[in-house]
């Protein structure tokens, strides 16, 4: 177990945060950093350590150097900051702690279910078999798993299948749970799941995407207004998450919400798409002009055998050009989502 890239980089960043709190004399995890970015922070050096270990130790410097600046911030306009809890090492590891082992296990499973392999919760592991490989009994996914249980497998992406199945892991994971949050700009009758979604069109050469903010009441309505004005509250302050939807309600949710966003990003996927026609048939008309002026010029050739070597020649560049063309007016369309909670509002209704 100490043996693995989590630890290490756990082992390597919680000193390294010391360092940060006794430079400047604090003792409170929001002084410098928050729980999300700390876990973002520990995300990213987690999965860079898998991929190039021999670039952890420069990483880290690189993070403690961001902390130290957002500290020297943070200690220049401290009369702003509101009360936090004191930091402890038991405290410490628990801002530490990140939901990417929940989203490996949330991917790996729902893969292996979906392309004929198997998945099955024996207890607190999973009895998993890859499709057409050995069976795996106690599997686990998280570092406390594997510490209760050091007989069990522990699946990381140190693994190089399930470092594969990675690189297609979007930052919200479906059945990762839901967290409830509480807006005090919000009117208290106001409660609903807000997302953020990435809709992309891929295509050869051209790749474009837009953010869409969406707000799902309860009650089922879609309302723009506040799916934007939830964005810039949560842009300008960081709420405190109050609680998390249970797994069967936090998928539910999701599968909703995917719905409404697949219905409302359509016109922004259309808008995109007629960019994309719009810049093509542009380029077709430049280069047909192109191509008919330099037929103009080789039909003026003198000599026959120049002329029809020069045209057959023209004739094959412009098949070229068009085939070329044709490929890049596929395209593929992506969504894929960022963020999801739940929002309350906690102001007052008038």
């Amino acid at each position: 177990i100490h043996d693995t890239v989590e630890h290490r980089v756990r082992e390597v960043l919680e000193a390294k945060l010391a360092v940060i709190l006794e430079e400047f004399g604090v003792d409170k995890t929001g002084d410098i950093l928050d729980s999300a970015q700390a876990g973002q922070l520990f995300d990213e050096l987690y999965v860079e350590a898998i991929l190039q270990p021999e670039e952890l130790e420069r990483r880290v410097e690189d993070v403690v150097e961001q902390v130290r600046e957002q500290g020297q911030a943070v200690r220049d306009s401290a009369s702003i900051l509101g009360s936090v809890e004191d930091l402890d090492p038991g405290e410490a590891r628990e801002v530490l702690n990140h939901p990417l082992p929940h989203w490996v296990e949330q991917m790996t499973v729902s893969y292996l279910r979906a392309h004929g392999g198997e998945a099955e919760r024996d207890g607190a592991a999973w009895r998993i078999c890859w499709p057409g490989e050995e069976e795996w009994n106690r599997v686990v996914f998280s570092l406390r798993d594997a510490e209760r249980a050091p007989s069990a497998r522990h699946l990381t992406l140190e693994d190089p299948r399930v470092r594969g199945l990675a690189s297609r892991l979007p930052r919200f994971a479906p059945g990762q749970p839901v967290p409830q949050l509480e807006l005090a700009a919000l009117p208290a009758g106001v409660q609903g799941i807000w997302s953020l979604w990435k809709i992309t069109l891929h295509a050869r050469d051209w790749n474009r995407h837009r953010v869409m903010p969406l707000f799902v009441h309860e009650d089922g309505r879609v309302l723009g207004p506040t799916a934007r004005f939830v964005w810039d509250e949560l842009l300008a302050d960081c709420p405190g998450v109050t609680g998390h939807l249970d797994a069967e309600e936090s998928t539910n949710t999701f599968e909703r919400v995917e719905a409404a966003a697949r219905e409302h990003g359509r016109p922004i996927y259309d808008a995109l798409l007629q960019a994309h026609q719009s810049a093509l048939a542009r380029e077709r008309e430049k280069g047909a002009y192109a191509f008919a002026a330099r037929r103009r010029a080789i039909e003026r050739i003198g000599l026959p055998a120049v002329r029809e070597h020069r045209l057959s020649e023209l004739v094959a560049q412009e098949a070229e050009w068009r085939a070329e063309l044709e490929e890049r007016s596929q395209v593929m369309p992506e969504l894929v989502p960022i963020v999801l909670a739940r929002v309350d509002g906690g102001g007052s209704d008038g």
